[in-house]
């Protein structure tokens, strides 16, 4: 996972959370909603992101068992 794609998962995921905490003390449950959407989407990203860097771990690691 590059360190951008990271950075900019955390930063999503910090802004949905400063939006939910906003919407519960402001009272408005569409801005609440908004920053758990965003949070999730961040999560949802995150993952695809590891799971692309554990694929690409477990091809490295079979090609250098077929390699010996």
């Amino acid at each position: 996972m590059g360190v951008k794609d990271e950075a900019e998962n955390r930063f999503d995921s910090a802004e949905g959370h400063v939006k939910e905490a906003l919407g519960k003390a402001t009272g408005d449950d569409e801005l609440t909603d908004e920053g758990k959407a965003e949070q999730a989407e961040a999560e949802y990203k995150q993952t695809i992101e590891r799971l692309k860097s554990s694929g690409k771990h477990a091809a490295d690691a079979v090609r250098e068992t077929l390699d010996t």
